[in-house]
């Protein structure tokens, strides 16, 4: 193997080429609409567990579309999600991105309460005005009190949820499948920030003029 200057953008357009191929050769179809979320979260993980079990509600990513193109707000249940979101693209979009679970008041309210930091980042973040994307891949009870809210009449615009882990985590992501509202959600226990990180940016890449809708670059 050469070392050679391989450019960022070369490295990952062949990183998708070798995805694509494998998909194909394993018998893996992935529709062109989801393909580039599918994809991203395979690149971050180099799992392709993600082509049989990330699931989609109907017109999840054209909803998710709409929302973003009116400058949505994406919440996140971990700063590492946050950090890991593009910002130069949810500038471009005018799109904002939040994240609770660091500040002094959550964390006393979730003491005081006796209850998790997500849901209580949760539940202001319900208070957000406009359009929200929820991308939840750490907390299982971060969707739990989503779904409550849900239930009382709350409609984001989006919910991701691929928290990872072993303790509630698939009994909540069945909670949001059930929920009506539209979702992209990661059945069975693997999950993270990284990939709630990469079904963001692809989300943002898509609708960015700037790269062509690419869901190589």
């Amino acid at each position: 193997m050469k070392q050679g200057k391989w450019k960022p953008e070369e490295i990952e357009k062949k990183s998708f080429s070798i995805i694509e191929k494998e998909c194909t050769e394993q018998g893996i179809f992935v529709p062109e609409e989801m393909k580039s979320i599918v994809f991203r979260a395979i690149h971050a993980t180099a799992d392709f567990d993600y082509a049989r079990t990330l699931v989609f509600s109907d017109n999840a990513v054209e909803e998710a579309q709409k929302a973003i193109r009116s400058g949505a707000s994406i919440v996140t249940d971990t700063n590492m999600a946050l950090a890991g979101i593009s910002r130069r693209t949810l500038d471009r979009l005018n799109c904002r991105a939040f994240c609770y679970m660091a500040d002094e008041s959550v964390a006393s309210e979730a003491s005081r309460r006796g209850i998790t930091r997500a849901s209580v980042s949760m539940e202001r973040a319900v208070k957000i005005s406009g359009s929200v994307i929820f991308a939840v891949g750490n907390a299982p009870t971060a969707l739990m009190t989503l779904y409550e809210k849900i239930k009382k009449g709350y409609r984001p615009a989006l919910v991701i949820g691929v928290p990872v882990g072993f303790v509630n985590v698939e009994e909540a992501k069945e909670l949001i499948l059930s929920s009506g509202i539209p979702y992209i959600v990661n059945r069975g226990r693997k999950g993270g920030s990284t990939v709630a990180a990469a079904i963001v940016n692809a989300l943002l890449y898509e609708a960015d003029p700037s790269r062509g809708g690419e869901y190589s670059l």
